[in-house]
């Protein structure tokens, strides 16, 4: 293994302490282990840097210039390795969180201001988008997911859970009617998702059983928001997150459809976070501060 820094550590010792046996002291080595070292440097370079006698050490012109360099090559990695132990102690510096639009939108956007209160030294890089991504490809920090979560090396804090919701704009069911059963749904401007893992079906209940209804609409969107929007806006019926939907339902802008027929389908919201015993700082105080206030958001409905 190439270990260029432990060797000029060592060279440097051995100039500073004038012997080998008084580095070797200090290192806690034997004086036949620093002679090797500094013997396989030499060798490794091709060329002497120290002059050997009974009395003293003499640095040659060539050991004199690695001495400065060397000096100063560990210098700078002290000084990083000090910054970084700094920064990761530290509640300071970028912390970048994905969420979806929508949970990202309404649960967690309104704690930011209070959080950049409390941590007025760390910025959030913050990406609302419903596609999945990669923590370590695209360098997150924290991702907010909505649904199953898939096996892997990552940590996870639960949050809670939320259901879906059938909802139509009372304009929109005035000219279409009001769909009473699943069956009835497929005559319905159904507006959906259009992401990759997302299925163009509505678990529904029928007859004390689930059954899954393909559905189609006008209108496929990568985010809830979007559909929220359209479906207030009378242009069809959508299903999505009860939490999205609290203001909507509350001003009478949107009404629940199924309310006691549908399926009682829940997903569960983790924050997803590269975990270890040497989480930094900044990310930890994030979650430990929005965590518990995305909870309380969830409980509340």
């Amino acid at each position: 293994m190439d270990n260029r820094a432990g060797e000029m550590m060592v060279f440097v010792r051995v100039v500073e302490a004038g012997s080998f046996s008084e580095a070797a002291r200090l290192m806690l080595m034997t004086p036949s282990t620093v002679s090797k070292l500094i013997a396989r440097l030499e060798a490794r370079l091709g060329v002497r840097l120290i002059e050997r006698s009974t009395r003293r050490l003499a640095l040659t012109g060539e050991g004199q210039y690695y001495y400065e360099r060397s000096q100063a090559l560990l210098a700078r990695i002290e000084e990083t390795e000090r910054q970084i132990a700094q920064g990761g102690a530290a509640a300071e510096g970028v912390v970048r969180v994905t969420s979806s639009v929508t949970f990202g939108a309404t649960a967690l956007e309104p704690i930011l201001p209070a959080f950049f209160e409390a941590y007025p030294r760390i910025v959030v890089d913050l990406s609302l988008s419903d596609d999945v991504v990669d923590l370590y490809l695209d360098r997150t920090d924290v991702a907010i997911r909505v649904g199953k979560l898939q096996d892997s090396s990552l940590m996870a804090r639960r949050i809670g859970q939320t259901r879906r919701r059938i909802v139509a704009s009372p304009a929109y069911l005035a000219r279409h009617g009001t769909p009473r059963t699943a069956e009835e749904l497929a005559g319905h401007n159904c507006l959906g998702f259009n992401f990759r893992r997302a299925m163009p079906v509505w678990p529904m209940r029928e007859g004390g059983r689930i059954v899954e209804r393909m559905l189609s609409g006008s209108l496929l969107a990568n985010n809830g928001e979007t559909l929220r929007r359209m479906a207030i806006a009378g242009v069809g019926i959508v299903r999505t997150a009860d939490y999205h939907l609290r203001g909507a339902l509350a001003r009478g802008e949107l009404i629940e459809l199924f309310a006691d027929g549908e399926i009682d389908e829940a997903d569960d919201i983790h924050a997803l976070f590269r975990g270890s015993q040497f989480l930094p700082a900044r990310v930890r105080a994030f979650l430990d501060f929005t965590v518990p206030r995305m909870q309380a958001f969830l409980a509340e409905g």
